[in-house]
């Protein structure tokens, strides 16, 4: 009889091990499954949990969903994507954006980004300073001798305005005063999510100033086709539009330099694992602790800059952008501190961002794309993220 019962959890244990494989946690699920199995849409992150008063103006939780039941979570603190569902191969649907379940959880994160809108400036910008018309200024430094993705209180730490005109789209507003990290003129900026009819995430975004400034703004979703808590992205297949990226010194500032990613393990030009060629001995990996790099997007106007395909889920994410540059991001500074709303931990190299921009520290590097903005124009862009099932090959 021993031996029976032995037998019978031996076969149990292993059914359950098979029948893990390509699942998702969802908000109610065991924190520690690696992605449990989730049969039904993913649960929605509690409104409730959204709802409070930061710098005397209200959060909230927003959602979106589509015709085809696509749906997404946004707070207006961050201006933040808190989750995103799409199907997988089986017509399941999985949360493909990692984040927090509560607003005090983004408030108190290790990790200031996740999901947010980006500004003034994305990305880094050397020294914390930049010369226009003559004159310096001097920003806020949060990454080490650089300012990075705004400066201390960038647009990820404040309340957007938010305004629901449908059940599809989002529109948020700042108005960033004159200064506000450092920063010249008042700069007045919306931003609209939406959700198409063909499973695209669009993000349009828009900005005036009254005062000659710079401006370079982005979304930092942090994804994992597989679903929130499913593990590595190492295994995610990624193809990168781009002959072409730009390399930087150790505190990952580009050195000015336009290389081509031929022969180097940043080139994405065909379809190649994540992880495949990420711990190479290479000086570009180590000074990024693995991928933390921008890319010169091939073509002009409207072009797809990146495709993504996750191992398990089969999941597919295409990235439009009328940016020049892309920064893929691998999570390499990911040390499993924060947990996510389904429960699990950031674990290293669990989720991964593109990030459509102009290029880093383009107010000090003559030759890269310019961001300046001045009174009188229109700062307009649109990036699209969308999702369809990739056939197996």
């Amino acid at each position: 009889m021993q031996k029976i019962i032995s037998w019978l959890a031996a076969s149990l244990l292993i059914f359950s091990s098979c029948n893990n494989e390509g699942t998702e946690t969802t908000a109610n699920n065991d924190s520690s499954a690696n992605g449990k199995a989730a049969n039904s849409a993913p649960v929605l992150p509690d409104r409730k949990a959204f709802q409070t008063t930061i710098d005397g103006k209200q959060t909230d939780l927003y959602v979106l969903k589509n015709n085809n039941g696509m749906t997404a979570a946004f707070t207006n603190y961050g201006g933040r994507i808190v989750s995103l569902h799409v199907p997988d191969k089986d017509g399941k649907m999985r949360d493909v954006v990692v984040g927090h379940g509560s607003v005090m959880d983004f408030v108190n994160s290790g990790e200031a980004y996740f999901g947010a809108t980006i500004g003034r400036v994305g990305n880094r910008i050397a020294g914390g300073r930049f010369t226009l018309d003559g004159k310096e200024y001097t920003l806020a430094k949060n990454n080490g001798p650089n300012t990075l993705h705004g400066g201390k209180k960038g647009f990820q730490a404040v309340v957007w305005d938010a305004t629901q005109p449908n059940d599809t789209t989002l529109v948020l507003h700042y108005l960033s005063p004159e200064g506000e990290e450092g920063f010249p003129g008042n700069l007045d900026v919306t931003v609209t999510y939406s959700l198409t009819s063909d499973n695209g995430f669009k993000c349009d975004y828009k900005a005036t100033t009254d005062k000659r400034t710079v401006v370079n703004l982005t979304n930092h979703a942090f994804f994992n086709l597989n679903g929130e808590g499913s593990g590595t992205i190492n295994n995610h297949i990624l193809q990168i539009n781009a002959d072409r990226y730009t390399p930087v010194d150790s505190t990952l500032i580009p050195i000015g330099k336009i290389e081509p990613v031929a022969g180097t393990p940043f080139d994405f030009r065909q379809p190649t694992p994540i992880g495949q060629r990420v711990d190479q001995d290479n000086e570009q990996l180590r000074f990024g602790k693995g991928y933390d790099h921008n890319y010169v997007l091939n073509g002009s106007g409207m072009k797809k800059a990146a495709t993504v395909i996750g191992d398990q889920s089969r999941i597919q994410m295409d990235v439009y952008t009328e940016e020049p540059g892309l920064q893929f991001y691998g999570g390499n500074f990911m040390q499993g501190k924060n947990t996510f709303k389904g429960g699990s931990k950031d674990e290293f190299r669990t989720a991964f961002c593109l990030e459509t921009q102009h290029f880093p520290d383009a107010p000090n590097q003559p030759n890269f794309p310019s961001i300046v903005l001045s009174p009188g124009e229109t700062y307009q862009t649109t990036s699209v993220y969308k999702f369809s099932v990739s056939k197996p090959q």
